[in-house]
């Protein structure tokens, strides 16, 4: 069972467009992927009233669409807020046992299950359980997306120190230029990464670029190991 957790520095840094790019290049590898997003905030309403997850609907695109959306993101939440506190608002039970279990089941059918969060590793699922527990016991290993911004390097190193804390797993991370914003903390931040840490920085998306026109199938094969 091979489990990647895709989590960001912040919230609005890519999770979702780097995730994309990665079930894509993987399958392009030959590998069986699948992707969950076990909960979506800030989502709107269809003609029909139905919430609209658009990173659910996205993942599963790039999975190859052979489950259903709702299997992919089974809580959709209209709150732009942390999912604990969405739910609590929208009166929804979010059940940590049956997000583990329906993740767990998939991740033995396939050669790598995507898990993406929300916002970053300490933000609240259920109560206090964050999505840096759910990655504990889905014993997931973390890809890190980094944000290209101002601020960036002290967020990859304390979502760094938090994985180390909690004994996750980290393949390495990947820098994001998710803005059209050039300066020279986003110029400078992959070079400071690999300075300041000995995990792998995998690849540096610019602005706009598909992701799975930069990644090595080689380097998303190793992810599964």
């Amino acid at each position: 069972m091979s489990v990647l957790l895709v989590s960001g520095t912040d919230t609005g840094v890519g999770k979702t467009w780097v995730s994309c790019g990665v079930l894509r290049t993987a399958r392009a590898a030959g590998l069986r992927v699948a992707a969950r997003k076990p909960a979506e905030t800030g989502c709107d309403p269809d003609a029909s009233g139905n919430l609209v997850g658009s990173d659910a609907v996205a993942l599963h695109a790039a999975a190859g669409g052979e489950e259903p959306v709702d299997a992919v993101c089974p809580i959709r939440l209209p709150d732009p807020l942390a999912p604990a506190f969405a739910a609590r608002r929208a009166g929804v039970t979010i059940d940590v046992r049956d997000v583990v279990a329906s993740c767990s089941a998939r991740a033995r059918e396939v050669d790598l299950l995507l898990v993406e969060g929300a916002g970053g590793l300490l933000v609240p699922l259920v109560d206090r359980y964050a999505f840096a527990d759910l990655a504990r016991e889905l014993e997931a290993r973390l890809l890190l997306v980094v944000g290209a911004r101002l601020g960036a390097i002290n967020h990859a190193m304390l979502s760094l120190e938090v994985a180390a804390a909690r004994d996750i797993p980290v393949v390495g991370s990947i820098v994001n230029h998710f803005s059209t914003t050039v300066d020279l903390a986003t110029e400078t931040l992959a070079a400071s990464l690999r300075e300041l840490t000995d995990v792998p920085l995998l690849a540096e998306i610019g602005h706009g670029v598909d992701p799975a026109s930069v990644l090595r199938p080689e380097t998303i094969r190793s992810l599964t190991g």
